[in-house]
């Protein structure tokens, strides 16, 4: 089943409706939230009405209660990092929490706070969707939590991340306002045969930046939820499993790659869907100036321009 929230596109219907899609049609669904689907464990039943997907504003596919991030579990992201010089190690078990009130969904825009970075950076990642309660999981308890899979783009500000990491650890760098792109649906379970075989690609204006495939994760999804668990687990939690290969800031020329107004990212993963933003300034999301950022202006920086050596720069 892929599951949808929805804005059905003509008065007096209603927003954020919960729905399944069903080829060309979304069928509601007679439950207030995809969070409370899950509470449910699946078990509502249908409206009676339906709609063209044609003519319904797809919306971020679940309000989390919680987002557990992974870092690392792509071997082949730290070792990109590694070629280039990247300031911090980013290995297997890096765990942080993301802010839910970064959470967008498809087409919506991915607002770039020039004020704040210079190094707007993409990351395409599978996101697991916790259908049950539960904490310090086994192994083979935590493939029963499992129901679902969507896109994620873990979208960074790469000059506040190297701050962030002398420290040891990062957050703000990833839970800035609209960093947070979910969707275009969830995707349960049972429609996915090997959720470790999965293609993965992340297009910006059409060009491949990011490929590589769920088999090559070190740790499996039910490892990966059972490490997680012991932070307890409410139904409709997303879990990350980190990204793969190829954000800009590996390439040979990071400042040419990093996201900017205008872009478009597209992040597709195999039978998840295509999960596709355009990136825009704060004037055209806004409509005004955009603020002063002070303490966090780009790389400390009081011009707001790039600072540090090349190298530091790639991260």
């Amino acid at each position: 089943m892929k599951l949808v929230t929805f804005d059905p596109g003509a008065a007096g219907l209603g927003t954020g409706l919960v729905g399944r899609l069903v080829g060309d049609t979304v069928v509601e669904l007679d439950v207030p939230s995809t969070r409370a689907y899950f509470e449910r464990e699946g078990q509502v039943g249908e409206t009676g009405r339906t709609f063209a997907a044609s003519g319904v504003r797809l919306r971020a596919p679940i309000a989390p209660k919680k987002f557990f991030h992974t870092a690392g579990n792509f071997r082949e992201h730290h070792e990109d990092l590694v070629r280039v010089d990247w300031s911090h190690p980013v290995n297997k078990g890096i765990v942080f929490f993301q802010n839910v009130d970064a959470v967008i969904g498809p087409e919506d825009p991915i607002v770039y706070p020039a004020n704040l970075t210079r190094e707007l950076d993409y990351e395409l990642e599978l996101a697991v969707v916790i259908g049950k309660p539960g904490r310090f999981l086994s192994v083979e308890q935590a493939a029963e939590h499992i129901a679902g899979y969507l896109v994620f783009n873990d979208v960074t500000a790469r000059d506040i991340q190297r701050r962030e990491m002398e420290s040891g650890v990062f957050s703000f760098s990833k839970a800035i306002d609209t960093f947070c792109p979910i969707g275009p649906y969830i995707v349960t379970a049972d429609e996915i045969d090997d959720p470790h075989d999965l293609d993965m690609e992340l297009r910006v204006n059409g060009d491949v930046r990011q490929k590589s495939n769920t088999s090559r994760m070190s740790v499996s999804l039910p490892q990966l939820v059972a490490y997680h668990s012991p932070q307890v687990y409410s139904a409709g939690d997303l879990i990350t499993t980190g990204t793969i290969a190829g954000v800009a800031a590996s390439t040979e020329d990071p400042f040419a790659n990093y996201l900017k107004p205008g872009d478009v990212v597209e992040a597709e993963i195999e039978g998840l869907g295509v999960l596709r933003n355009p990136v825009v300034s704060w004037q055209d999301a806004h409509g005004t100036a955009e603020p002063p950022a002070g303490w966090g202006s780009p790389s400390g920086s009081a011009s707001g321009s790039p600072s540090g050596s090349p190298l530091r720069g790639r991260g």
